[in-house]
């Protein structure tokens, strides 16, 4: 399940893009916060008396950079006990560009484990267009568990993290011995995040996120909440309008999840979104001259089952001691299809590995992880996405069952099934099992919400949007018919769509079927 993560290498053109900006921001005599308030005037609405404190409380905005401010909130760690311990979450604005705004915009950029307040900080430009920065003021945030608000935690090491994440686990793949270690590596890194994160990393659940969400609507001023969300964002977000459609507001939906999705349906759905991204990379690719591969497109996925079998066997050691296994050679080679745009990383790749090398390997992988090259961690993603997804889904563990879905991969997607297969060798060993109950999300009640699909998105496949599309009430789906994860930013014709809806509530009266 970890494919549903955005690495950072996706965003290198709109960091670049937005770092431009904003040095051509800083020659001009405005920034957006100059003239930003410092402090919200909370909705200031009825309340339980136990939630008045956090429904009620004033942000203290500070400047915090290229023209943005700063803020913590405090929220329950149990929305269930309100009046007991209590966490902090984290957020960023950019004030609205022309100076009134409509209100909040908030975004958030997948995962589970994104960091909302990195993502404005260093992609806003990204994230949103120029007419909804101009309209509102756009606010990221990190979940509860993630990033700068209260975190979840499972090492002090990164040499730890590296283990976890990179670790070879003894045995043949599907083996007695290989569920055995894999399940003792689990159970034994959920422990050392108990230790660490103590009771939040059993309230870290996306159900606790949207009351979160909630609070923040309310403690920024906004009578209904205004919300861009993108891939795992899509679930947070129905989550919101199924428990509080009274005050959801404009809700955009991008790269959207299926709620009623099993762990396994997740599995198998992304497994063969992937193969097919793969497909039509190698399309592209073998009619190349400098492809790496020659032959028929069937010959060359040959070939990276082949490569994926041999690293399964026989790791091969990095400069830094590390080994290139399967596991992290597949991290390498799902980030470039995340988006067409970084298909020739995976030229790269291919070249490298082929030769016997893992530079490229590693250094794909480690910006999927959000490592750094002197081992370093930016971030807690890909312990929070672990964490955050073992809540939200209940898992199976059964050996017999796990082998017969482990089959089941391999023949629905032969080069990318067999690594994806075992997920229940993870959470039914985490130390909090999921009481979540998966199914349909409709939010009745609610105002339209417009869905987005892109009917090749390997990591939140376009039939997912139709399902989610379908099941709310007031849903719109909105095609993209291309490739890559999400399309607003990526198609002028969906940007334009979703900005009409934000902006002047114009729903769309049938899907536009985006092409461009």
């Amino acid at each position: 399940m970890r494919p549903h993560r955005v690495g950072r290498l996706l965003k290198a053109a709109a960091v670049a893009l937005a770092t431009t900006a904003l040095l051509a921001g800083c020659m001009s005599w405005f920034q957006p916060g100059d003239r930003a308030p410092t402090t919200s005037t909370p909705t200031g609405e009825d309340v339980p008396a136990e939630l008045a404190p956090f429904y009620h409380q004033v942000l203290k905005w500070t400047g915090c950079g290229g023209g943005m401010q700063c803020a913590s909130a405090t929220a329950p760690l149990d929305w269930a006990a309100p009046t007991g311990p209590t966490i902090e979450l984290a957020l960023i604005r950019q004030y609205a560009t022309g100076g009134s705004p409509r209100g909040s915009l908030l975004i958030n950029p997948g995962g589970p484990g994104g960091s909302g307040v990195d993502f404005i900080r260093d992609s806003i430009d990204f994230a949103t267009s120029e007419r909804l920065q101009r309209e509102f003021s756009v606010v990221g945030f990190d979940p509860r568990g993630v990033g700068a608000s209260t975190p979840i935690t499972c090492a002090d090491d990164s040499a730890d993290l590296d283990a976890y994440i990179y670790g070879i686990v003894p045995g043949e793949r599907g083996s007695d011995e290989w569920i055995a270690a894999t399940e003792a590596k689990n159970a034994a890194f959920g422990q050392a995040c108990l230790s660490f994160t103590g009771e939040l990393l059993g309230l870290a659940d996306t159900v606790s996120a949207a009351r979160d969400l909630d609070l923040l609507r309310a403690v920024l001023g906004d009578a209904t909440l205004d919300y861009l969300g993108y891939s795992y964002g899509t679930y947070l977000g129905s989550v919101y309008a199924e428990l509080f459609p009274e005050r959801a507001g404009r809700l955009v939906l991008d790269g959207a999840i299926d709620p009623s999705t099993t762990e396994f349906d997740v599995t198998r759905t992304q497994a063969v979104g992937f193969e097919n991204a793969l497909i039509a990379y190698l399309e592209d690719c073998v009619g190349r001259d400098d492809c790496p591969f020659a032959g028929t497109v069937e010959q060359a996925r040959g070939r990276v089952s082949a490569l994926m079998r041999a690293l399964d066997a026989r790791p091969i050691a990095a400069s830094d001691g590390r080994m290139l296994g399967a596991n992290t050679m597949f991290s390498a080679i799902i980030l470039p299809l995340y988006n067409e745009a970084n298909w020739p990383y995976l030229d790269d790749l291919f070249t490298d590995t082929f030769a016997g090398g893992t530079e490229t390997a590693f250094l794909l992988a480690d910006s999927y992880n959000d490592r750094n090259a002197d081992g370093s961690y930016n971030s807690n993603g890909t312990v929070a996405f672990l964490s955050i997804n073992c809540l939200d889904y209940p898992s199976n563990g059964d050996v017999a069952t796990m082998r017969a879905e482990a089959q089941q991969l391999a023949g629905e997607a032969p080069v990318f099934g067999p690594w994806m297969a075992y997920g229940g060798t993870l959470c039914p060993q985490w130390p909090f099992l999921s009481s979540t109950e998966r199914g349909e999300i409709t939010a009745p009640g609610s105002p339209d919400i417009l869905v987005v699909g892109t009917t090749n998105d390997p990591a939140t496949p376009y039939v997912w949007a139709q399902a989610l599309a379908s099941q709310l009430e007031n849903g719109h789906l909105v095609t993209y018919e291309g490739e890559g994860h999400t399309a607003y930013g990526s198609s002028e014709c969906v940007t334009g769509v979703v900005d009409d809806f934000l902006v002047d509530g114009t729903v769309p009266t049938a899907d536009p079927m985006c092409t461009s």
